[in-house]
């Protein structure tokens, strides 16, 4: 990627900053990890994502900071010794309160490289609400799930403006599932929900080296650091999202995605901050074929 690449890039983030506070829909929405896809849960906080977004400094192909290793993970996937650890779903076992968890398929073969997908919660959330019908369909491909939780309640950038612990937080659990699982290098990708799909898109962008593709639900910005790779995207959102309106967010997007390069598979639909069922489908498709 060039650097006049770069700059369209690093232009295409500062753009993408919402302006102003959402205002949170009085009705409750819909989001993944609920006992239905479709399944309505009350909303208590609004998603801050609108309300605290980052201001980034431009520093020439830079968005999110002056450090070229802003926001760089340094696990990688290995040959090692896999691990024979009980299908299902386990806690993670880093963090303290805030956790996570992994789902090992019933498919899941020690011997065979392994697709997996990290997925980030949304703001107020945690692994378990958003691993719901993600997990269903990842038993279905044969897919490990790796749910990270954020230090706080939500992910560094969206608080701090930048990149900070939960980088870190999220290198840690990786460098454990590439020690105890055989993962497959060229089937690693990341996928998040409203907070989580702005952060998986900040860190896949940043990460194209280790990343092949991003899967952004309802996002409402991207601010990674120095852009490495070119993974492929894909992004939904609803045309009547009253969370992260879409004018003000996926539509300014995805063009400039897709004019700097990227393959970007884009989805809109009629529903509010929420993933319907059939996007659902329609991305682990997308995952599994690039269609």
């Amino acid at each position: 990627m060039g650097v006049m690449r770069l700059g369209i890039v690093a232009f295409f983030f500062l753009a993408c900053t919402p302006r102003e506070a959402a205002v949170p829909p009085s009705d409750p929405q819909h989001i993944p990890g609920a006992a239905e896809d479709t399944a309505a849960i009350p909303e208590p906080v609004p998603d801050p994502v609108a309300a605290a977004a980052p201001q980034p400094k431009a520093h020439g192909h830079l968005v999110s900071g002056s450090d070229p290793q802003e926001g760089r993970l340094n696990s990688r996937p290995h040959a090692g010794h896999p691990s024979a650890q009980a299908k299902g779903m386990h806690k993670l076992g880093l963090g303290g309160e805030r956790d996570g968890l992994v789902f090992l398929p019933t498919a899941y073969d020690p011997s065979r490289p392994t697709p997996m997908v990290v997925l980030l919660h949304g703001a107020g959330r945690d692994a378990d609400r958003i691993m719901g019908s993600f997990r269903d369909r990842a038993e279905a491909q044969g897919i490990i799930l790796l749910a990270p939780e954020s230090r706080a309640t939500t992910w560094d950038i969206v608080i701090q403006h930048k990149f900070g612990d939960d980088v870190a937080f999220i290198d840690r659990a990786l460098a454990m599932a590439f020690d105890r699982w055989n993962i497959d290098p060229s089937r690693v990708a990341i996928a998040g929900f409203s907070d989580g799909a702005s952060y998986a898109l900040s860190l896949g962008l940043t990460n194209g080296d280790l990343f092949g593709q991003i899967l952004a639900f309802s996002p409402g910005f991207a601010a990674p650091g120095l852009v490495t790779g070119t993974p492929r995207v894909f992004i939904s959102h609803g045309t009547h999202d009253r969370v992260l309106p879409i004018n003000g967010a996926s539509r300014r997007m995805v063009p400039i995605l897709e004019s700097t390069g990227y393959d970007v598979r884009y989805k809109e639909f009629d529903g509010d901050h929420e993933i319907p069922p059939n996007v659902l489908d329609a991305a682990f498709t997308w995952l599994q074929t690039g269609r």
